[in-house]
């Protein structure tokens, strides 16, 4: 299995959907509300373009609009949802280190703490920052080894991530520094910490993913030495539901 395969079933195990069903030579995601990811269709193999409408009334039958995920390995299915007027994306970086790379952080003693379930604090961080009730739902269901990371700076809470385990891989979702306290080195804190947790829970890799349009995170992931090692991104239909 090559590696970006095994990251998409970290993406899978980590942060998974309401309910994935296949229909015809579709993966169809009922994501309850929970964002792009759990709430796309992926092909199952080769797909046609009368195998794009079977997919988009298996979406609105469940009250979600037209949305695929497309890997690299998808080019001919990204080529008939453009000639279709399906619209490019959010495209996304998926990034991957040894776990080593970051507890080598070695983040200073209750910098940050991991503790599950989440305190209400990391709640209130995450629903301010627009990851609400519906997506930390997401991670509620998570059926892997998980815990959320609380970063304090100055005896406040600066910044919180989840973290979850598949397989011997980490990922880490859901990163989140409080404004007051960015450039602070709050978010390496919470990076240095979800490895460390990881490692203790048996994880030899650590992986994250971001949208290439978030440049202070794609910044924050070079510069620890994650690697880029490959990318998706959406179609999504041009006309409303």
């Amino acid at each position: 299995m090559s590696l970006q395969s095994e990251i998409f079933n970290v993406i899978e195990a980590t942060w998974p959907a309401a309910h994935a069903t296949q229909i015809g030579n579709w993966i169809i995601r009922d994501g309850a509300g929970g964002g792009q990811r759990v709430s796309s269709a992926t092909p199952i193999g080769d797909v046609t373009d009368d195998d794009i409408t079977i997919a988009e009334k298996a979406l609105r039958d469940i009250g979600q609009p037209p949305l695929f995920m497309l890997r690299q390995s998808d080019q001919a299915l990204d080529a008939l949802l453009e000639s279709r007027g399906y619209t490019f994306h959010d495209p996304v970086i998926m990034y991957h280190c040894p776990i080593e790379t970051l507890t080598a952080l070695n983040p200073a003693r209750l910098a940050a703490f991991p503790i599950w379930p989440p305190l209400e604090i990391a709640r209130e961080i995450w629903t301010e920052s627009g990851i609400g009730p519906a997506r930390q739902a997401v991670m509620e269901r998570a059926q892997t080894p998980k815990t959320c990371i609380l970063a304090r700076e100055n005896d406040r809470a600066a910044g919180c991530a989840y973290v979850a385990i598949h397989g011997k891989t980490a990922m880490l979702h859901a990163l989140e520094v409080v404004s007051a306290h960015r450039r602070q080195g709050v978010a390496n804190n919470i990076m240095g910490v979800a490895a460390i947790w990881a490692q203790n829970h048996g994880a030899t890799a650590f992986s994250v993913i971001c949208v290439r349009e978030n440049s202070p995170a794609n910044a924050l992931y070079t510069s620890l030495g994650m690697k880029n090692v490959g990318n998706y991104h959406y179609r999504k239909s041009a006309h409303k539901g």
